[in-house]
């Protein structure tokens, strides 16, 4: 793939690495680039690097009114020898493929996913933040721009990736368990439909029940099947818990739940993590009995932003609450947290492939 640079003129650039005096938060910054591809007579063209800035698209837009856009969410780390390493990002493109299938949308390349990654953030490299636990956040997403009212598959499209430098999730660490309604009004999917495909619908689709969670105190809702017997999902994160033995349970990957990247690199960490890590149908019922009885000791979500996130308790609509064991963040997920993030930092050399380092080609 030969790209295109059409960057912002030098004197309008970073010229300095970024130092931010503050935590630099998660997600709200940006660079000074963008990659865009577009897709129109049945092929994808046009790879270029410009400036980061608005989009130019018709009010007819396909993806305006029938929600054709996917997304991928992945990270980028600066290691001690100074320079960018990606991290798992050939599962990201794979999995923005399948998203694809999902909605109707052409397939990219993985490589070409990948390059255009690696490339941006060779650009704006300097726009990595210096501080303690950061990275670049990096949002390649895919949305249709064919302007046409009817219902059907667009025959055009554009790719981006956009930067977030951003500081870590919890800047204090994970130090604090969340609460989550389990809800038995609001679903996040249905056998058959869009639910194992990070569709942008599937994120709108959640906000409400975000909502009918905070009104219960709870951060977010934990998601049962339709027919509320089996858990599902943590809010936008896959859900596991964890046994007094130490055995990690993660729900069986379905039609109705994302595959995330962090569930699925823990279950391969497994040895190194020195516990084993298994996939199961994890029905509701046995689900609290078994925290009641303790043979649950901690459970969580896990997913790119926040990797780890701990559950203190649960909150059930009708107000009545389940604590986790004793509703702290346990020595397991503290565990986890810490052998993940410093496999990302490369501070552990995790598997073979799972870190890369960003190429210097930027001319």
């Amino acid at each position: 793939m030969e790209i295109t640079y059409n960057l912002k003129p030098a004197s309008e650039r970073r010229t300095e690495q970024f130092k931010p005096e503050g935590n630099v938060g998660f997600g709200s910054l940006r660079t000074d680039h963008m990659f865009l591809m577009d897709y129109h007579d049945g092929q994808w063209c046009d790879p270029r690097i410009v400036p980061y800035g608005p989009f130019e698209m018709a009010p007819g837009a396909m993806a305006l009114h029938y929600g054709q856009s996917i997304f991928e969410g992945a990270k980028a780390f600066m290691h001690e020898d100074g320079e960018i390493y990606t991290f798992r990002i050939n599962k990201n493109a794979e999995r923005m493929n399948r998203s694809a299938d999902i909605v109707c949308i052409p397939n990219i390349d993985e490589q070409v996913q990948m390059d255009a990654i690696n490339t941006l953030i060779d650009v704006d490299r300097l726009w990595f933040p210096m501080q303690e636990g950061a990275c670049l956040y990096i949002r390649p997403f895919i949305f249709a721009t064919e302007d046409r009212l009817s219902v059907s598959p667009s025959t055009r499209y554009t790719f981006c990736v956009v930067l977030s430098p951003s500081g870590a999730y919890y800047a204090a660490g994970v130090n604090k368990g969340i609460r989550l309604l389990i809800s038995k009004t609001f679903h996040r999917a249905v056998s058959g439909g869009t639910g194992a495909s990070k569709a942008a619908g599937n994120y709108a689709a959640s906000l409400r029940a975000g909502k009918a969670a905070a009104a219960f105190g709870a951060s977010q809702v934990l998601y049962l099947d339709s027919t509320n017997q089996q858990i599902e999902e943590a809010g936008a994160m896959n859900h596991f818990h964890i046994l007094k033995d130490g055995t990690v349970i993660i729900p069986t990957f379905t039609d109705t739940i994302l595959k995330s990247i962090t569930s699925q690199s823990i279950m391969e960490l497994g040895e190194m993590l020195g516990c084993e890590v298994r996939q199961e149908t994890v029905m509701l019922d046995q689900f609290i009995a078994d925290i009641e009885s303790g043979e649950i000791i901690e459970a969580g979500g896990f997913g790119t932003a926040a990797v780890v996130s701990a559950v203190g308790s649960y909150i059930f609509e009708d107000g009545h609450i389940v604590t986790v064991g004793n509703g702290e963040v346990g020595e397991h997920v503290q565990r986890i947290y810490k052998l993940y993030t410093e496999i990302q930092k490369g501070h552990i050399q995790g598997p073979e492939g799972w870190v890369k380092r960003v190429e210097r080609l930027a001319k």
